[in-house]
């Protein structure tokens, strides 16, 4: 067995060092960028003098422009109104009913504050959208009165002139909101609005919205848009060339459903066949094709399909073939030098686009989520700017090779890119369409060209770039920002990053902790393996095939006692004819014994106090860990689990352990002194019950298993577990983990069987004080009434069963969103979570 090996690519060593850059520690990788980005003091001066003199012309010129960027300045995400706007602009326009667009309009209208708003901006275009009532091209101006409370007016005017008016005003705004984020409806419109700047000196890379494709029809839409396109641009480019002329960005996530690192065997040869279709298409008509950049993940599948297509003799002679660099990634550096030999391989040069990047909030999340080693991108927006300069410095040095893009809307960047370039040509500056224009329209000519980034698409696929635009420049620290912000000097927007990076004492960000630091100082992370890394997962996925040779054997462990009967089979359910182990089920003699030897056990082991057995229980989860790849094995072997999933479910194993455990060293640690206000003494302390029996599912073998049993041995009782019929491979495997760690033989027993017969006898046993039950909500009624019917104190019973978990659907949800949560709810874990959805009612 094999599992993924057989399809990771075989990577040269400088694909492997670009691999290790991925996992490079961030502050030996920002010293080093910034030696390569470091000027003199005489240049550096230069630097900032030209890039103070494009801040102030775009000061005093700005208000003449579209007023985007002072749209984003007063409505960003850290205000209500900017969220209020947002939700509007993406999801009005998909509504088909009257009264659902009432009711959000009235919701995100009726709730924000725009008083604080009104008149602020010295844009047109911003003080219009502020009132959001654009009637028929004209704006509805209010009086000196109305204008210290505009909610009023708005109630006034809905009073006066219906509610339909007001709807179709404010679809009209929102539309004229959404047009200064997107070139055209379709590519045809964007060519004619772009006819005018292009007069200017403009160029322009086209990017049909869409973020993803969710089917293989999706696909197949989107490459047919793409193909309309490049024809489309090629028309009009009319031989102006790759460089001169228009060109089309491509996206590899909209062109197959599952471009993912776990189906990198499906999808690398499609997305390369699709890919190098287009590109012959774009070389027929002699435009430039650039493959945008998304998330790090990736990046390593890209440079797969990338050296495919680009190495294909067919494209010999066209040299509009690009790729976009993203600066915020630790490899970006390094994938210039990979690029620069795949470049000489095939003597032909390479279009590269150079930006800061899009994805920053959710590539730290995933990290965090994942339990990474680290992170992908700079923590610290400083550091980004560095690798910006160094990347840039490295493009212009090898001009020979590449025809460099510099993406960017910072001045400081700019003027570096300018300064080192001196007299050179070939090469030119991009930004996005509505935005930067005060900044380019100061430099922009024949001789130092802009193309500008222009995305092409109906209203219904806004959402994803217009959270995106707003992510960048709507935050504090955004260049775009500060730029519209008088109060904050010119000094302090142009302050060389270099400087500044190398003076911080701490290189990363001091409030973003490691993935595996995320819950510290109270416990450790689990530690998560990054799929899209072929070097990190190909020992992995070795390590698991070479644990499937192994006989695995399950049976009843009552202290030191073997049992020596015959057991029966255990078969992969994914393939019922691969036998995977053995199992003997335990006997109600099994069941006896074990409680009384766990009921000898518990006083002294409850004695031991919390911190001994948290420790105790930090060695497990360091021991689940050690043994990742066997245990993620037997999940997918005698579970049925995905490689994620299985992953996931010894992640979240180890998660419990250490979790508990904190637990336990803040509980149950001696006695706490309470409040005595009449003078006596009160103290509280924690202590075990007894016996304690946890009755495990199948569907989390080991999270769901380990977790039941690390709580109750944690908190002091001897535990007698009984793993669920289908899966005591995994349970036994853990158990001799605990044991393994130090938990005593007579404390911790396993017992795999039926239900009803061993489950039913252990929770009827008078010496049960406590059971811990995941399952049916049947079982746990009958749990209940048997434990109900014994005399004596109450047990308590701790029960998570099923549920019916519903998803609500309304017009205003993203179909795309709505697609990859019923997916991810529906079906991992093959749909057996308790918190699986079950059903989704979706309006007419």
């Amino acid at each position: 067995m094999t599992f993924l090996a057989n399809v990771l690519p075989a990577h040269s060593n400088l694909r492997l060092e670009l691999d290790r850059a991925y996992r490079m520690d961030e502050a030996r990788a920002v010293e080093a960028l910034a030696r390569h980005a470091m000027v003199s003091d005489e240049t550096r001066r230069r630097i900032e003098a030209s890039a103070a003199a494009l801040v102030q012309g775009v000061r005093k010129t700005r208000h003449a422009f579209g007023g985007l960027e002072a749209f984003l300045q007063e409505y960003g995400l850290s205000t209500k109104e900017g969220v209020a706007l947002m939700c509007l602009a993406e999801a009005l326009l998909r509504i088909p009913d009257p009264e659902t667009a009432d009711r959000l309009i009235e919701d995100k209208i009726g709730t924000a504050d725009w008083d604080t708003h009104v008149g602020k901006g010295e844009s047109l275009f911003v003080n219009a959208s502020t009132w959001a009532l654009m009637l028929t091209g004209r704006v509805v101006r209010p009086d000196a009165e109305d204008m210290k409370q505009p909610r009023g007016i708005l109630n006034r005017l809905i009073r006066r002139l219906g509610e339909p008016v007001i709807r179709q005003a404010m679809i009209q705004a929102m539309r004229i909101l959404g047009r200064q984020f997107v070139m055209g409806r379709t590519i045809e419109e964007a060519l004619d609005r772009a006819e005018g700047p292009e007069a200017k000196g403009y160029r322009y890379s086209y990017d049909m919205l869409g973020e993803a494709a969710r089917t293989h029809r999706d696909a197949e839409r989107y490459l047919k848009a793409y193909e309309s396109a490049i024809d489309a641009i090629g028309r009009r480019s009319a031989g102006r060339g790759v460089i001169n002329g228009p060109g089309i960005s491509i996206k590899l996530s909209a062109l197959h459903p599952r471009y993912e690192a776990t189906r990198r065997d499906e999808c690398v040869p499609v997305l390369a066949e699709r890919l190098k279709a287009l590109a012959l298409r774009a070389k027929s008509h002699g435009i430039g094709l650039t493959v945008d950049a998304e998330e790090a993940d990736r990046l390593d599948l890209s440079l797969d399909i990338v050296e495919r297509v680009y190495g294909d003799p067919a494209l010999d002679g066209w040299e509009g073939f690009g790729l976009a660099i993203q600066a915020y990634q630790k490899r970006a550096y390094i994938l210039i030098d990979w690029l620069a030999e795949l470049v000489q391989r095939h003597q032909r040069r390479m279009m590269v686009r150079l930006v800061k990047g899009a994805y920053w909030d959710t590539e730290i999340k995933v990290a965090q989520e994942r339990g990474l080693s680290g992170y992908p991108v700079f923590t610290r927006k400083a550091s980004t700017d560095v690798s910006y300069l160094a990347c840039a410095r490295k493009l212009l040095d090898r001009q020979d090779l590449f025809y460099p893009q510099f993406a960017t809307h910072n001045a400081h960047s700019l003027a570096y890119v300018r300064e080192l370039a001196g007299d050179r040509r070939g090469y030119e500056f991009q930004r996005l369409h509505g935005m930067g224009e005060p900044l380019y329209d100061q430099i922009v000519g024949p001789d130092l060209p802009c193309r500008v980034y222009a995305p092409v698409g109906g209203h219904e696929d806004l959402l994803a770039y217009l959270v995106r635009r707003l992510l960048e420049n709507g935050a504090n620290t955004s260049f775009v920002n500060r730029l519209q912000d008088e109060e904050v000097p010119v000094e302090a927007i142009v302050e060389d990053p270099v400087a500044k990076v190398l003076a911080l004492p701490v290189k990363p960000h001091p409030r973003i902790p490691l993935p595996v630091d995320l819950f510290q100082p109270e416990r450790a992370n689990s530690r998560g393996i990054d799929f899209s890394d072929p070097t990190a997962l190909r020992p992995e996925l070795d390590a698991m095939a070479r644990a499937t040779e192994t006989e695995w054997v399950a049976g009843p462990m009552v202290g030191e006692a073997r049992i020596g009967r015959p057991g029966r089979e255990v078969f992969d359910p994914a393939d019922r004819t691969r036998r995977i182990g053995t199992v003997i089920d335990a006997t109600p003699e099994d069941a006896d014994r074990a409680l009384a030897l766990a009921h000898k056990a518990a006083r002294s082991w409850n004695e031991k106090g919390g911190p001994y057995r948290a420790a105790i229980l930090d060695r497990v989860a360091d021991l689940i860990e050690s043994h990742r790849a066997e245990l993620m094995a037997m999940t997918v072997r005698e579970g049925g689990k995905t490689l994620p999933d299985a992953l996931a479910e010894v992640r979240e194993a180890a998660d419990f352990c250490r979790y508990y455990a904190a637990r336990a060293r803040d509980s149950f640690n001696g006695p706490r002194l309470l409040p005595g206000p009449t003078g006596e003494e009160n103290s509280l302390s924690l202590h075990g019950r007894g016996v304690f029996v946890c009755i495990s599912p199948w569907n989390f073998p080991l999270a769901i298993f380990t977790g039941q049993v690390a709580a109750a041995l944690v908190a002091g009782n001897a535990v007698i577990a009984k793993p669920a019929e289908q899966t005591p491979l995994i349970a036994a495997r853990a158990v001799r983990l605990f044991h393994e760690a130090g938990v005593p033989l007579e404390v911790l027993h396993l017992l795999p069987g039926d239900g009803a017969t061993i489950g039913g006898r252990l929770v009827a046993d008078p010496r049960t004080a406590g059971v811990a039950f995941t399952g049916s909500t049947e079982t746990a009624r009958i749990i209940n009434r048997t434990l109900a019917e014994r005399s004596g104190p109450i047990v308590p019973l701790i029960a998570e069963t099923g549920g019916q978990n519903a998803m609500i659907v309304d017009s205003t949800a993203l179909p795309e969103q709505v697609v990859a949560d019923v997916i991810t709810s529906s079906f991992q874990s093959a749909g057996q979570r308790c918190s699986a959805l079950r059903v989704m009612f979706v309006q007419d």
